[in-house]
């Protein structure tokens, strides 16, 4: 194999071992960093009312939107078709994707690691209710890997860019339109996973309930902007998916 293939396979794999544990350093902060800062402290006042605090609760909230806000922008901005055009000019297209989720993943990672904890605890559920809240993670768990399944993972990381490079074939200006299975029920079945996970938490800390509203509001907005563009990408085939799958993120609400 010649070094710049090599060097090209190297790339596109690291990323991907970048973006799986980008993942799972999310789920890891998510369920066990993204706790109440005042639990255990002997304040006094309960965790609610803590959470409703101002002055402890505003300069965090601040900061934990512009780190959000720096990974949306990427996020966003460069899966555009003219910024990928930009991207290429300097890069070789077949490392173009991959250069995306290496760069997606170091962000969301550092979000992660940089979320400033915000005081207060909304609720804790008990019992029954504790394993539902469980059982709806899990099941946005398995969404997220049946839907990344029939994308093809290593499309969307980048390295079947980079096999189509080594054997000569075409580049592939996009993965096919899904519309059956998980994809007949919302048209951005990775998104409502994404809900699932980060609102069914048994413990709502208002740590997690703002790494939860800010990011699947994100989610909700960018949207339209995605749509726009396989609109483009898929045409008529597309507009007749949208007409006949009505909902885009959540079933019954969104």
């Amino acid at each position: 194999m010649p070094e710049r293939e090599r060097g090209a396979f190297t790339i596109a794999w690291a990323g991907t071992l970048a973006f799986a544990v980008s993942l799972l350093w999310f789920v890891y902060s998510y369920s066990v960093r993204f706790t109440d800062p005042l639990a255990g402290v002997a304040s006094g006042v309960p965790a609610g009312e803590e959470a409703l605090n101002g002055n402890s609760t505003a300069a965090p909230i601040v900061v934990n939107l512009l780190l959000f806000t720096l990974f949306a922008v990427h996020h966003s901005v460069l899966a555009r078709p003219r910024i990928k055009g930009y991207v290429t000019a300097v890069i070789p297209p077949e490392l173009e994707r991959s250069s995306y989720t290496w760069v997606a993943s170091a962000l969301f990672a550092a979000v992660c690691w940089w979320w400033q904890p915000v005081p207060g605890t909304l609720y804790r559920l008990d019992g029954s209710l504790r394993l539902i809240a469980y059982l709806v993670q899990a099941v946005g768990l398995v969404l997220t890997i049946h839907a990344s399944r029939l994308l093809d993972v290593l499309d969307l990381s980048g390295v079947r860019a980079v096999e189509r490079a080594a054997g000569a074939q075409p580049a592939q200006r996009h993965v096919p339109l899904k519309t059956t299975g998980i994809y007949a029920l919302v048209r951005h079945p990775l998104y409502f996973a994404w809900a699932l996970f980060v609102f069914a938490t048994p413990d709502m800390t208002a740590t997690r309930l703002t790494f939860a509203t800010v990011s699947t509001l994100y989610l909700m907005l960018a949207i339209p902007l995605e749509e726009r563009a396989l609109v483009d990408t898929f045409g008529p085939a597309y507009d007749e998916y949208r007409r006949r799958v009505r909902w885009r993120m959540i079933p019954g609400l969104f």
